[in-house]
């Protein structure tokens, strides 16, 4: 995800460059859901409750929520009952699916492809919020390529057409309409977050 570039982009010294991304992930969002039975009306709602985030890491199950959560005056440590980590995002579904956790968050793509596959455990539970927008996975190459490649690389996957049959597995397996340009500062949100959720320094 995001937060892996913005890593990368720490550890290389602002070397590596994220050359594009699926225009999906330019308006990425992460769902919050709850136990269809849940009288939960809002994030404000869930105080006092158990709560399910993905794998630590992760952008959009765990980094950007609860950025956001802090945002809304919620800071999870405090304001939860308990903070589990699932480790994966269909997981958090099961987890609140189970009442493992009275509620959690995961990514926004992932639950599209549940609720689409009709899983069982989406099927229990409900999105009670959706975070605000924020860049999230790109394709990066390393600090130092031949412009030359990195242009080529670039063309190719902006070249990507769904409609044409020959491309239309991969750009389904991918889950992406197109692919688009991107750059660096896009993920300076990610960085704040990382930053403030002391993920990075």
């Amino acid at each position: 995800g995001g937060f892996t570039f913005v890593q990368a982009r720490i550890r290389t010294n602002g070397g590596a460059v994220p050359i594009v991304q699926r225009a999906e992930d330019e308006v990425f969002t992460s769902k919050f859901i709850v136990p269809t039975e849940s009288s939960a009306k809002s994030l404000a709602d869930l105080k006092g409750k158990t709560f399910a985030f993905g794998a630590p890491s992760s952008t959009s199950g765990s980094l950007m929520p609860r950025y956001f959560l802090m945002q809304a005056g919620i800071n999870p440590e405090k304001d939860f009952k308990t903070v589990a980590f699932s480790g994966a995002h269909d997981a958090t579904v099961a987890f609140v699916a189970a009442s493992r956790a009275e509620a959690g968050v995961l990514n926004a793509s992932v639950w599209d492809k549940l609720v689409e596959a009709k899983n069982p455990n989406a099927a229990k539970v409900r999105v009670l919020a959706t975070t605000p927008t924020y860049y999230d996975y790109n394709w990066t190459v390393r600090p130092g390529m031949d412009p030359a490649l990195q242009k080529k690389l670039t063309d190719a996957f902006l070249k990507l057409d769904a409609a044409n049959p020959a491309q239309k597995d991969i750009m389904a397996l991918q889950r992406a309409s197109k692919f688009i340009p991107t750059k660096s500062s896009n993920y300076d949100g990610i960085e704040a977050a990382a930053k403030s959720a002391g993920l990075v320094k």
